[in-house]
């Protein structure tokens, strides 16, 4: 495993609810883990901790059979690439500045950018389809293009996984597609991926695991088909829903929430 939790407890607060409450789940190589669950449910408190950002009250976090406490920041960077919920562009470099940042993990405070950095900034560009970008400025990207640099960013890394947090959130049906159907060939490429996701039928069509969090608790990990089904859903989202099977060669469960009075047939 790459990345694994054994047993998270977090609370917030002297005397505040468990976000977290005994939660495990791992990631391997080439595969793809998704993270689903109604608001606070504990999701992004699972990535901080993932990431080495909060300490769990019990519980570890193993990175390569570390605990994530032991690893340096810097060597820890270049086990994981972390794209945050939410960033705000405060000094709007050009998109290979921005995606040079990534290089950190592997410079000193005063060292100075090699051609290994620059290649694997280019590769990184290349990946995520912002090459062509290279020489904008930030603050002029689209909402979809901006997502792309920073996972770009995160890939300069040169990480063995990555962390997404709701990577999708505010864009259109076309741009999380994208973003998704890019995740997916990274992963399949040979990195460990984990997303939170409130996109229940994007998480079927492309994770190979799932984890449903509700109220700091594991409630169900597995594949798509065996978390999601009538039953769960609707205990967990406190909301009636059909789960047919997607037509197409996957076969994934797909999520229909259901009007009042309808029914699943």
């Amino acid at each position: 495993m790459i990345v694994e939790a054994r047993g998270l407890t977090v609370v917030y607060g002297r005397n505040g609810r468990p976000a977290l409450r005994g939660v495990s789940c791992a990631v391997e190589e080439r595969r793809l883990v998704a993270v689903v669950g109604p608001n606070g449910s504990g999701k992004t408190t699972l990535v901080r901790a993932l990431s080495g950002r909060l300490t769990p009250q019990a519980g570890t976090v193993l990175v390569g059979g570390r605990s994530v406490a032991e690893w340096p920041r810097k060597d820890l960077a270049r086990q994981i690439g972390v794209l945050p919920q939410r960033e705000e562009i405060l000094f709007p470099l050009k998109v290979e500045e921005t995606v040079l940042l990534g290089r950190y993990a592997h410079l000193g405070p005063l060292a100075a950018v090699g051609e290994a950095d620059r290649a694997a900034v280019r590769a990184a560009l290349e990946r995520c389809d912002v090459a062509a970008f290279a020489e904008r400025p930030s603050d002029s990207l689209s909402g979809g293009e901006w997502q792309r640099v920073r996972l770009a960013r995160a890939l300069a890394q040169e990480p063995r996984a990555l962390i997404l947090d709701e990577p999708t959130a505010s864009l259109d049906i076309r741009h999380e597609m994208e973003l998704f159907e890019l995740v997916r060939r990274l992963v399949d490429d040979g990195l460990a991926g984990l997303v939170i996701t409130h996109h229940l039928n994007l998480a079927a069509r492309f994770a190979d695991r799932v984890v449903l969090l509700s109220g700091g608790d594991l409630v169900a990990a597995g594949t798509p088909a065996e978390v999601f089904t009538p039953e769960t859903i609707g205990r967990v989202f406190e909301w009636p829903v059909a789960v047919p099977r997607w037509g197409g060669e996957d076969g994934s469960p797909q999520i229909v929430p259901l009007r009042p009075g309808e029914s699943a047939s």
